[in-house]
């Protein structure tokens, strides 16, 4: 309930596009819609412009790459060299491999944040759930939404005293009688301390049903540089001394499923 509660630290959205794969969706409903959302996220402590960079634009869902590069390039073009930094996308209730469909494009092809929002929550605008698509727009443009007041007063154990990095790991392996995909590792660690709240995460495909995260650090000849380290662990390490300009002196490894 975000009944009078703001944001921890609210981000910042000026550049925004709606599209909109709902047939049962009438442009002025959309645009209503997205008006109540960005309110909503003022109130609760963003800064979100009222106005897209262009109009909400329909689309049907079969066409949905050429849509959302189509709105991308006629969003990039009116920038003129500025950043769009969110995508809105109102789809159908039942929309198959949509959804799917739209979060690869949009992070694999075109780099773009999106926000996904039923029909049936734009026909019946409840400020609770608009409150709620708020705090996921607010953390996926690098908000936050909370943090523990133990945090801030720096009473946590372990954590507190010396700066900390908290690692999350864990392997998901295909269904049983699934023979050949491959299994899925996922690291997240911690970018800021001492809130320890605001979460990167990396993700690779690995040999089928290897518990072992087989990325998560790992050491190369170079002809040139010689013996070269890298991997998941790195990464993370270096995005953490990158956002907090300091090394972590300590490392918490949380690790599923072993």
């Amino acid at each position: 309930n975000m009944m009078n509660k703001k944001m921890i630290n609210g981000s910042t959205v000026n550049h925004w596009a709606c599209i909109n794969f709902s047939r049962s969706i009438q442009e002025n409903t959309a645009r209503v819609f997205c008006q109540e959302l960005a309110q909503i996220c003022q109130v609760s402590g963003m800064e979100f412009n009222r106005e897209p960079v262009i109009p909400i634009y329909s689309a049907k869902p079969e066409q949905v790459e050429k849509a959302l590069k189509h709105v991308y390039n006629a969003a990039m073009n009116k920038l003129k060299g500025k950043e769009l930094e969110l995508l809105l996308a109102i789809l159908p209730d039942n929309n198959g491999s949509l959804y799917g469909d739209l979060k690869r494009i949009c992070e694999t092809d075109l780099g773009l944040i999106s926000q996904c929002c039923l029909t049936k929550h734009v026909f019946r605008i409840s400020k609770q759930y608009l409150a709620n698509v708020a705090l996921k727009i607010n953390v996926k443009l690098g908000g936050r939404n909370t943090v523990l007041v133990d945090a801030l007063s720096w009473r946590i154990p372990l954590v507190s005293d010396i700066p900390t990095i908290v690692f999350g790991a864990d392997v998901t392996h295909p269904e049983t009688g699934e023979d050949s995909s491959p299994s899925i590792a996922a690291v997240v660690a911690s970018q800021d301390w001492p809130e320890v709240t605001k979460y990167a995460g990396l993700v690779c495909a690995q040999a089928h049903r290897e518990e072992l995260i087989q990325d998560l650090y790992k050491t190369w000849h170079d002809p040139q540089r010689g013996t070269v380290t890298g991997g998941m662990i790195r990464e993370l390490l270096i995005s953490f001394r990158n956002a907090t300009g300091q090394k972590p002196l300590r490392i918490i490894f949380y690790r599923d499923g072993v």
